[in-house]
């Protein structure tokens, strides 16, 4: 019975529709908790500018780090203890599936690709004031017009990536090796999956025993007071990294995939969620709930098209590297530094950027719409993207597939 549950549930990935419903069911009810969405960029900020900080440098004349809130630490945030949470879930996971080996990035140009691509993400999305998470999975259900247009821009830097990642110099290249030691095959060893479940457990049990002190010195729990939500926040990391890794979620691989080989098992699944997630969401809403909601502005727009851009071009998105690192992959462990370096150089240099770039209305699709018309306008818009994606792969089969 537990060899049958931990080799379908622990070890073998999950199907990633399936993970991404379940991702926007569990980041819905994470909203209905903390009264915010589920988003990682805005505590990478953070993390970038305590960085900066512990070297000197003076960021009270910044107002991007302002609207931060740089107050805490990131074992005292919410935000903080869910993105170490999903860093420790995203490890069990790994260690679960025997999924971790040290790996060196493919090749010089793959680096470089790692580097600019992690930068340009990592600025895009503060840029947009989010990533594919808060202005695009967990931005669409919540009602604010500006993640439309992220969405839209998002997708449109994703496209444009993938024809220029057909260029012959970041093709991938082959070479054939012998098998194993001297050609004479690769020596298995037996002892390793197990050794690695184990390693999972440990894993696992270092993050019960957080939680347990967290719960031993949290104040009474109280809505209102968020150090009484820090075992939540982990409890809610944790399951968002364990799920990510099971089902290999990437949001670059939603349309990135599409547009390659007419996959639209993650594209849909991720519009099924939000559709899910946006009635939940509402109803929260009727019950006095308020979500962000951003500028409709071109800094969204050219934030989205170079967030879109950056994680094909590394080959990942703040999920994708996110489990991917855990699992050893230097490349990703570098896209990871490079995004923090891109929240960094946005947040240093947005008080240049002039105002008409980073204005424009605050449009809630319920204020504009009345309630039952803003709900109808969100889900006519879930049903135009998924006959989008729909007539795409038809059109794709019907040419042949594998071109953009």
């Amino acid at each position: 019975m537990f060899n049958h549950f931990r080799q379908t549930y622990l070890v073998n990935f999950w199907d990633v529709g399936k993970a991404m419903i379940a991702l926007a069911i569990i980041s819905a009810v994470y909203f209905g908790i903390f009264g915010g969405v589920w988003a990682v960029t805005g505590e990478m900020t953070r993390w970038g500018g305590e960085f900066l900080e512990l070297f000197g440098m003076d960021l009270s004349g910044y107002s991007y780090y302002k609207m931060q809130n740089l107050n805490g630490t990131p074992l005292t945030r919410t935000d903080g203890v869910m993105l170490i949470g999903m860093f420790l879930g995203a490890t069990i996971a790994a260690f679960m599936a025997n999924k971790v080996k040290f790996r060196l990035p493919a090749s010089g140009i793959r680096v470089f690709q790692a580097i600019v691509g992690g930068i340009l993400s990592g600025f895009g999305a503060r840029l947009a004031f989010g990533c594919n998470l808060a202005d695009f999975f967990t931005g669409l259900p919540y009602f604010s017009l500006h993640t439309w247009l992220f969405a839209v821009f998002m997708v449109l830097g994703i496209y444009v990536a993938v024809k220029v990642g057909k260029l012959k110099i970041f093709r991938p290249k082959v070479v054939l090796e012998k098998c194993g030691v001297n050609g004479k095959g690769i020596v298995k060893d037996k002892g390793r999956a197990d050794r690695h479940f184990f390693y999972g457990i440990l894993v696992l049990v270092f993050s019960i025993a957080w939680l347990i002190y967290l719960f031993i010195n949290a104040p009474s729990f109280d809505l209102k007071i968020k150090a009484s939500l820090l075992p939540l926040a982990l409890i809610f990391g944790v399951a968002f990294g364990f799920i990510i890794s099971k089902g290999q979620v990437c949001f670059t691989s939603c349309f990135r995939d599409l547009f390659l080989f007419g996959r639209d098992t993650a594209t849909k699944g991720a519009f099924y969620g939000m559709i899910i997630a946006t009635f939940i969401v509402f109803v929260l809403m009727l019950n006095g709930y308020q979500a962000k909601v951003v500028n409709f502005s071109p800094a969204v727009a050219v934030g989205a098209f170079l967030f879109g851009f950056g994680i094909v071009f590394a080959g990942g998105c703040e999920c994708g590297w996110t489990y991917r690192a855990t699992e050893g992959q230097m490349h990703f462990m570098i896209v990871g530094v490079a995004n923090f370096v891109g929240t960094a150089i946005l947040a240093l240099n947005y008080d240049l950027m002039p105002a008409w770039f980073k204005d424009g209305a605050k449009i809630n699709l319920l204020s504009e719409f009345g309630l039952l018309g803003g709900l109808a306008v969100n889900l006519c818009l879930f049903g135009l993207a998924l006959l989008l994606v729909f007539f795409y792969k038809q059109g794709f089969f019907k040419r042949g597939g594998y071109n953009v």
